[in-house]
């Protein structure tokens, strides 16, 4: 199965305009027959995995726990590593394209392990990073997944 990394802020909360995006997000990787890779955990990443899910995809997290217990519910393969943060690159080089919404210092971590795998990297309301390709809506990402 083909496979896009969507990093983003852990702490994004339903009601604000990334979670939503990263909603949309998953159900447009769904609905194009790709599956989510993510870090597992809440926000962005719950965002992205529960509309993928809700469109019958495939989400898997990349847990910085040794357990998985901090992943969020519509995670459906736990990869438990134990490392943390330290993490991010297997994350960003596990998809084929990456997707970038907000962040904090963990997101402009991946950034840069995109940009050094040589990987493209869209960016919406994210580190305004050279080489991250910013997108303005939901749309944009068409171009990217076929």
């Amino acid at each position: 199965m083909r496979l896009i990394s969507v990093i983003g802020s852990s702490t994004a909360t339903p009601d604000s305009d990334e979670y939503k995006f990263a909603y949309r997000l998953g159900q447009l990787i769904a609905e194009k027959g790709f599956g989510v890779v993510c870090g597992g955990r809440g926000g962005i990443m719950e965002a992205v995995c529960k509309g993928a899910k809700e469109k019958g995809g495939l989400t898997i997290g990349i847990m910085p726990s040794l357990d998985g217990s901090d992943a969020n519910r519509y995670v459906d393969i736990k990869i438990n590593t134990g490392i943390g943060f330290a993490r991010n690159p297997i994350v960003v080089a596990s998809g084929e394209l990456v997707i970038a919404v907000g962040g904090n210092y963990g997101t402009l971590s991946e950034i840069a392990y995109s940009l050094v795998y040589g990987k493209t990297i869209l960016g919406y309301k994210t580190h305004k990073v050279d080489g991250v390709i910013e997108i303005k809506k939901i749309e944009d990402v068409l171009e990217y997944i076929k």
